[in-house]
């Protein structure tokens, strides 16, 4: 056993971890992460590569809205650390960003790898320890902690390893995870390939992208369900309105009498996707459509019907589940259980969309855990 004690052990050396470890370190604390990968390796393939830093939302409540799980507890947590205060800290630590049309952040590198590089060096007096943390023991003043090769003493632990991961010893309740941001098997092969613009989804009331995909349906909107629905049991149904405006069919017919029902429908839909739709009435000319007919053609717009079997897990990228907010201080990311011990970033019962809103919650907690931390000093 080292029996030196070492102020700060960091479990994790992700997005949150880092940022933890830059504020402690700001603050003159001997800071140590564990991790038993390289860091910030999970930041690489964020935003395609390109580190989407946050969304241009600049009220913290309207934020805390993007987060199926933990909208209430992020209120006090984001009304201290906003938007504007990562924008502040990543000009800071050296990295310029943009703001793209539909509000995500983004360095202006357009480079994770970039972001990873001036992070990992504003934080290189941090003592580094590549081993896996097996296990994290509250004593009289402190923890003690076990990895797979020994075990270390510290006055303060902050655990920030991520989602869909847990370490033995605290009695913390963890809702289970699930996959969350991820596509949605449904057997529709068919349409691999389509994409439809700006569907609305009846049973989130969201509108969105939807691309079918080889396994089902991928795309914003579907993370956006996903996300919503993680805890729903499969099979379950979803019903789309393909085209939430008012399309009014019947005088489509009657201006264009001598045209086929899939030509009509194909200024509105893709070509693959109307004979899909159609099916047997796809070659039928317009002046042919009956009332009745016509009516089936437009519930099939309106009400679009799939039959979900399971979620995607090759896309999985974020978990739902976690530390039970209940149990968490949202003024400090303290335990209520162990004074001292802290938590931040996706360990938390806390996911949101896509579109920064992610790296935005491990950035804000981070930098709570590490204030409080210093006030507590």
């Amino acid at each position: 056993m080292e029996h030196g004690y070492k102020n700060i052990a960091i479990i994790g050396a992700g997005a949150s971890g880092c940022i933890c470890a830059y504020y402690l370190l700001k603050s003159g604390f001997e800071v140590t992460l564990f991790d038993f990968g390289s860091p910030l390796r999970t930041l690489l393939p964020t935003g395609g590569g390109r580190c989407n830093l946050a969304h241009a939302e600049y009220d913290f409540k309207e934020l805390a809205k993007n987060y199926p799980r933990g909208e209430k507890f992020l209120y006090s947590i984001f009304s201290r650390f906003s938007t504007c205060d990562t924008l502040a800290l990543f000009e800071e630590i050296g990295i310029e960003t943009y703001t793209q049309d539909d509000g995500r952040i983004f360095p202006t590198s357009n480079s994770a790898k970039d972001v990873r590089e001036k992070i990992l060096t504003r934080i290189q007096k941090a003592h580094f320890i590549k081993e896996g943390v097996k296990e994290i023991t509250p004593l009289d003043s402190g923890f003690k902690i076990k990895t797979d090769k020994a075990e270390y003493l510290f006055s303060h632990v902050v655990v920030s390893i991520g989602g869909g991961k847990s370490i033995k010893g605290l009695k913390h309740s963890l809702i289970p995870f699930t996959p969350s941001l991820v596509g949605l098997n449904a057997d529709i092969k068919e349409l691999s390939g389509v994409v439809l613009k700006n569907v609305y989804s009846k049973d989130t009331k969201l509108n969105g992208d939807i691309l079918f995909t080889h396994f089902g349906i991928s795309g914003p909107l579907t993370y956006k369900i996903s996300s919503i629905k993680s805890r729903d049991r499969y099979p379950y149904k979803l019903c789309f309105d393909l085209y939430p405006n008012d399309l009014s069919l019947q005088d489509l017919l009657n201006a264009n009498p001598h045209k086929e029902i899939k030509n009509i429908l194909s200024k509105f839909f893709p070509h693959n996707f109307v004979k899909y739709l159609l099916s047997n009435d796809s070659e039928v000319k317009a002046h042919k459509i009956d009332g009745k007919t016509r009516d089936n053609i437009l519930n099939r717009i309106h009400n679009f019907e799939l039959k979900i079997t399971g979620a995607n897990r090759g896309e999985e990228t974020v978990t739902a589940g976690g530390v039970d907010l209940k149990e968490i201080n949202p003024r400090t990311m303290e335990s209520k259980l162990h004074p001292g011990l802290y938590f931040t970033g996706e360990v938390l019962d806390i996911d949101g969309f896509c579109g920064g809103f992610n790296l935005q919650n491990a950035w804000s907690t981070a930098y709570i855990a590490a204030e409080a931390i210093s006030q507590a000093e």
